[in-house]
């Protein structure tokens, strides 16, 4: 099994303003380091190694990433640290606040790549009815024991 993830983000910001380039100026960055870390798979782009061109929920200002990692731990040591990290801490220069979840995991079989219709049914699940083994977050996968949950190549 691996780890799919979606995380959205809705601008509050004109993207096309100097402010938003603080953020879209990063991407290819963020994104090359996350397709070199240790557990990366796959994740949604297009033809220009973006996912800025995609739409989720109608909402053309929503800001979209969809991946697949081997394993929790593995994607806990990218979002987490390093340049990600100091990307995210910035984020409240750029998007608004959600009183919803914007972020969803889940197990998938390996090889499957999510599309955004699963991924918007994830995260429509999590939102819904909270954190469960069919759409989880961080939190939840914290209190997850070994037993619960594929084997993280991490761990012993």
């Amino acid at each position: 099994m691996q780890l799919a993830q979606l995380n959205i983000a809705r601008w509050a910001i004109d993207p096309e303003s100097e402010l938003a380039q603080g953020f879209v100026g990063r991407l290819d960055e963020v994104n090359g380091l996350g397709e070199q870390s240790e557990g990366f798979v796959w994740r949604l782009k297009d033809e220009s190694g973006h996912s800025m061109n995609f739409q989720l929920f109608d909402d053309p200002l929503l800001v979209i990433n969809l991946s697949v990692w081997e394993s929790i731990d593995r994607l806990k040591q990218f979002a987490f640290r390093g340049t990600h990290r100091d990307v995210f801490r910035q984020r409240h220069d750029w998007f608004e606040k959600s009183a919803e979840p914007t972020s969803v995991l889940w197990w998938i079989e390996d090889g499957h790549q999510p599309d955004l219709v699963e991924a918007g049914e994830r995260l429509a699940h999590l939102r819904e009815f909270g954190a469960s083994d069919e759409a989880f977050d961080f939190a939840y996968a914290a209190r997850l024991t070994v037993g619960d949950r594929p084997p993280s190549p991490d761990r012993d």
